[in-house]
C-alpha cells in the first residue's frame, strides 16, 4: 500500500515539509531473501536524494500504523522513517522487543534500499533511534546494548514520552547516567502523569517517565514537555479502527486534540535530527530559546551543553 502527500517549501519544522512522501507497508516473507524480520511501516521522501534514516518503535499494545501521520511529517522534511511492528501479542516481554528491534536494525543495510523508490537512497551513516512510551525504553535499552546489540551505529536518540520501570529496568541501572555516547532528546507530555479517572493509573507515572529519562542523559541533551497534552496525543487523528486504537482514547488523560501535539513532536524530532545528523542547529535552538513558535505551550524546556554539537560524537 502507498499513500502519497506533498507540500510546497516551508520554513517551520512544525508544518509539513517540502518533500512529497510515500507511506509503504512491508511484510516479512520467508521466501524472499531480503524481506524484513518484522512488519514495517516506512515513510519516505519520493524525490531523488540521499536521506538520513530514523527508526521509530511503537508504544505498548500499539500498532505502528497509529504513527502514520507523525512519520509522514518527519519524512516530508527529508528523512526516511522506519517503524517496525515489534510484536502483535500484547503479552510480549520488553526483552523480546529489544531483540526484535536489533534484528530490524541489522536488516537495514541489506534490505531497506530494495523497498524504497529507486531514486531514494538511505544514508545509514546518519541513523537516528526513537521510541514512544515503552518503545522509548526499548530504544534507550538498544542504544545501551541491553539484551541485544546492532551492527549499525546510531548517531542520535529520541524518547517520545518514554516510560520505564519494567524489566530490563534501565532507569535503576548504574552508573547514574546512561553511557550513550550520542546526543539525546526527551519529549514529555504534561498530562502523562495524570490519571484519566479515579479508577485508572497514569500512563507515564512519575519516577518512570520523561523526567527520569532526561535526568539519566549526559550532554549533549535537550528536554521539552508539552503542557496540556497527553501520552497518546501524538498518534494519528483517528485510531478507532481496532480495539487497540480504541484503547488509546480511554487509557490516558488526553488533550483537546491530537494534531497540535503531533505537529510539535514531529517538528521537535526534525529539528533535533537536523541539528545532530546534518549540523544545522538553527531550528533546534529556536525551539529551546522559544523564538520558534511551537503549536503547544511548553511546560518545561531544558538542555545540557548543546554546544557539544560542534564537537565529534563517539557513536555507539
Amino acid at each position: 500500500m502507498a499513500v502519497t502527500s506533498s507540500s510546497s517549501a516551508v520554513t517551520s519544522v512544525f508544518v509539513v515539509g517540502k518533500y512529497p512522501t510515500q507511506l509503504l507497508t512491508v511484510e516479512p516473507d520467508k521466501a524472499a531473501s531480503n524481506a524484513p524480520p518484522k512488519p514495517l511501516l516506512i515513510a519516505t521522501p519520493t524525490e531523488t536524494g540521499d536521506f538520513p534514516v530514523l527508526m521509530l518503535f511503537h508504544g505498548y499494545m500499539f500498532l505502528n500504523s497509529f504513527y502514520s501521520q507523525l512519520i509522514q511529517h518527519i519524512a516530508s522534511h527529508g528523512f526516511i522513517v522506519v517503524a517496525p511492528q515489534l510484536y502483535l501479542l500484547v503479552g510480549c516481554h520488553a526483552t523480546e522487543e529489544i531483540k526484535s528491534a536489533a534484528e530490524v536494525t541489522n536488516w537495514l543495510s541489506e534490505g531497506l534500499s530494495s523497498f524504497l523508490p529507486s531514486q531514494v537512497h538511505p544514508d545509514l551513516e546518519k541513523l537516528g533511534l526513537a521510541g514512544h512510551s515503552r518503545g522509548g525504553k526499548v530504544a534507550f535499552a538498544l542504544a545501551l546494548g541491553k539484551t541485544a546489540t546492532t551492527d549499525l551505529k546510531f548517531s542520535a536518540i529520541i524518547g517520545v514520552d518514554p516510560v520505564g520501570g519494567t524489566s530490563p529496568n534501565i532507569l535503576d541501572t548504574t552508573p547514574d547516567h546512561f553511557d550513550l555516547n550520542m546526543p539525546a532528546m526527551v519529549i514529555g507530555s504534561g498530562l502523562g502523569e495524570v490519571k484519566r479517572n479515579f479508577l485508572s493509573c497514569p500512563c507515564a507515572p512519575k519516577g518512570r517517565n520523561h523526567a527520569a529519562f532526561y535526568n539519566k542523559c549526559n550532554a549533549p541533551a535537550c528536554y521539552l514537555v508539552a503542557k496540556d497534552y497527553g501520552h497518546t496525543d501524538m498518534l494519528d487523528d483517528d485510531t478507532r479502527g481496532s480495539l487497540r486504537g480504541k484503547l488509546s482514547y480511554c487509557m490516558c488523560k488526553n488533550g483537546a486534540a491530537r494534531a497540535p501535539m503531533r505537529a510539535f513532536v514531529g517538528g521537535a524530532v526534525v529539528a533535533f535530527l537536523r541539528g545532530f545528523l546534518e549540523s544545522d542547529m538553527k531550528a533546534l535552538m529556536g525551539i529551546i530559546d522559544q523564538t520558534e513558535t511551537a503549536p503547544v505551550e511548553l511546560q518545561a524546556v531544558d538542555s545540557k551543553d548543546l554546544n557539544l554539537a560542534d564537537k565529534p560524537i563517539n557513536h555507539v
